[in-house]
């Protein structure tokens, strides 16, 4: 059998369009600017994408931590993709009895020191609040996306993403929508340079 004598500038054209399409498309920083209905910089905004075919539940073994520290949550504001399993070490001296009653994840731990033998899976789109039976005052919030794509925006009401040029889905929730409202969802157009959008989030930030 006749064999091809090796060519190397098309062994590396073959290497070079196998990334192109095993590969992540091009991606550019997006800045998204939250602003309340006051027109205000809104601070732990939560900034999600979807992307059009990719997948809503995270890859099997992902992980996720809420601790419990100095007698509050730790962060108080927990963003997960759908399928995350979170644990909820405790830290404290005291032990703890968390809970949510949301229809989100619903689910109770029982008083308890250390951490957890089983994490909880949030397998739901949607907000956690969460409790516990011992010390009031603690709270906070689990938000669970179908998307791996998502921030939280800084005092300054801006959040970052690296994002694929095309039409996606913008989604955007803050703590005071609650466990009741969904995400204020709009369609986004990204370039291939990336830019800048301002979301006005509706209802959120007002008096």
């Amino acid at each position: 059998m006749l064999k091809h004598p090796f060519c190397p500038s098309l062994r590396f054209l073959g290497i070079l369009l196998m990334g192109m399409a095993c590969g992540p498309a091009f991606a550019a920083p997006v800045n998204f600017s939250v602003i309340d209905a006051n027109g205000s910089a809104l601070a732990d905004a939560v900034v999600a994408v979807e992307l059009a075919g990719a997948r809503p539940t995270a890859p099997p073994g992902t992980q996720a931590e809420m601790g419990q520290r100095n007698r509050a949550f730790v962060p108080t504001l927990l963003v997960v993709q759908t399928g995350t399993a979170v644990s909820f070490p405790n830290f404290d001296t005291v032990r703890h009895h968390i809970y949510s009653f949301s229809s989100a994840k619903p689910f109770e731990i029982k008083l308890y020191a250390g951490t957890p033998a089983a994490p909880v899976v949030f397998d739901k789109a949607g907000t956690a609040i969460l409790g516990c039976n011992i010390h009031d005052r603690m709270a906070a919030f689990i938000h669970v996306v179908n998307t791996p794509h998502f921030a939280i925006t800084r005092k300054d009401g801006v959040a970052t993403l690296d994002l694929p040029a095309g039409e996606h889905t913008l989604q955007v929730w803050h703590a005071q929508m609650g466990d009741k409202q969904l995400p204020q969802r709009q369609g986004l157009k990204v370039q291939a340079a990336g830019g800048t959008h301002v979301v006005r989030l509706g209802g959120a930030g007002k008096p």
